[in-house]
């Protein structure tokens, strides 16, 4: 087969796997334009969920109260830390409960998030941060939509790359895109680096690296993936060679995602004269989540160790029954990565930076109600769904979707009267 019949024949395989006037309209489509109609549609729909959720509001411990709006969904939750950050920056006398241990402090939100915003806001004036936040947030998703595209394009063919960013925009945590969280920002960067390193573009990736480490926490994760990219590369330098280049970049941007995943810490220890402030920072609020025998004291794995016994005896279910539910959750999960056919065309850097991420996660976070939230980045994995050709199947998924972000938005905003609707 000629290189131009094996191109065009992914193309037919689509088309002939949809209906002809959706064939015809997305072959006519600028994909920008098809891309920007499409997130646009899925934002609608969360704006509608939203309105409904402020007519659940103002039950008793609502957060939100009577009268919530749409804006102070926008500001509610942890964006009002973002707000603090812009307002008054951070302390460098650090709060202290009765205990005499660190209490809940900003020192647990990185900067690039509220300091973009605030620029986003200045043409709106004092008081306007949540509008310029909402702004960052709307405009990094469409860019993410565009970029997770061209991702997918290349790996899965066009239209199930459409179908990818249907489900991605329009998923369980559609609302991320409209209010005053930094996911979607960070999302963003990941995206341009994870398709600057599928196009061995590593130049752009230190920049990138440096904005995710100061946007959300996870850098760490990228660094792995980026070992283990170097060991894949490796062995297969006779089919894919490898050039010394190369292997400097991989080192040289595994160096640097090292140091600035820790580089945070370092700066809240060097301005506030403790040296752990922000890991001490961070266990304030596991004792929210779970009673302490003592102060908390953070060792890897050891949070999802203790809580899932905890939230299994919490529902009425013998302990032990929670770590066989993380244990199949762990080996579900990495079966898929490396057995799953759809999972499998999305490339090595997807399927390591997801397995780099979980284990992330695993490593150093505590379970609870914002679990969901920190699997957002790996909206990637969205192309092993849509790659599956069926409608039905698609449009079976779709709905679901928006049922769960129904759910979330209800629960999270409207309801909010609980712990375990923290989003």
């Amino acid at each position: 087969m000629s290189e131009l019949a094996a191109v065009a024949a992914p193309r037919r395989r689509n088309a002939a796997a949809a209906p002809r006037w959706a064939a015809r309209f997305y072959a006519r489509t600028p994909a920008w334009a098809g891309i920007l109609a499409i997130y646009l549609g899925a934002r609608l729909i969360t704006t509608g969920l939203m309105f409904w959720a402020t007519t659940l509001s103002g039950a008793p411990g609502s957060r939100f109260g009577h009268g919530a709006s749409i804006a102070s969904f926008v500001t509610g939750w942890d964006a009002q830390w973002y707000w603090y950050i812009v307002v008054y920056g951070y302390p460098t006398v650090l709060p202290l409960g009765t205990d005499g241990h660190i209490t809940q402090n900003s020192w647990a939100f990185l900067p690039v998030y509220p300091w973009v915003s605030q620029v986003f806001a200045l043409p709106f004036g004092t008081g306007g941060w949540g509008v310029g936040a909402a702004l960052v947030s709307l405009v990094s998703g469409y860019l993410c939509c565009l970029v997770l595209f061209r991702m997918m394009r290349g790996r899965i063919g066009r239209m199930a790359a459409v179908w990818t960013v249907v489900f991605f925009a329009s998923g369980p945590l559609g609302a991320l895109f409209q209010v005053g969280y930094a996911e979607v920002l960070n999302m963003l960067f990941l995206l341009l680096a994870l398709d600057g390193l599928i196009r061995r573009r590593y130049a752009r990736l230190y920049p990138l690296i440096v904005l995710m480490g100061f946007t959300r926490p996870g850098v760490l994760a990228f660094a792995l993936m980026l070992g283990l990219m170097l060991v894949v590369r490796w062995v297969r330098r006779k089919a894919d060679p490898l050039a010394g280049r190369e292997i400097a970049h991989y080192f040289g941007l595994g160096a640097l995602g090292v140091i600035v995943g820790f580089g945070w810490q370092a700066i809240a220890g060097i301005a506030t004269g403790v040296p752990n402030a922000y890991l001490e920072t961070e266990l304030s609020w596991r004792g929210f989540w779970m009673p302490q025998d003592g102060h908390a004291v953070f060792s890897p794995f050891e949070g999802w160790l203790s809580a899932m016994p905890y939230w299994a005896r919490l529902l009425g279910l013998p302990g032990w029954l929670g770590l066989v539910v993380l244990a199949l959750l762990v080996l579900l999960f990495a079966a898929a990565l490396i057995f799953g056919p759809g999972v499998r065309r999305l490339g090595p850097e997807i399927r390591l930076f997801s397995a780099s991420y979980a284990l992330y996660l695993l490593a150093v976070f505590f379970p609870q109600s914002s679990t969901l939230r920190l699997l957002f980045p790996l909206a990637p994995l969205w192309g092993a769904v849509g790659w599956r050709r069926s409608w039905w199947l698609r449009i079976a998924v779709l709905l679901v979707c928006i049922g769960l972000q129904a759910l979330w938005i209800a629960n999270v905003y409207g309801f909010a009267n609980t712990f375990w609707r923290v989003p």
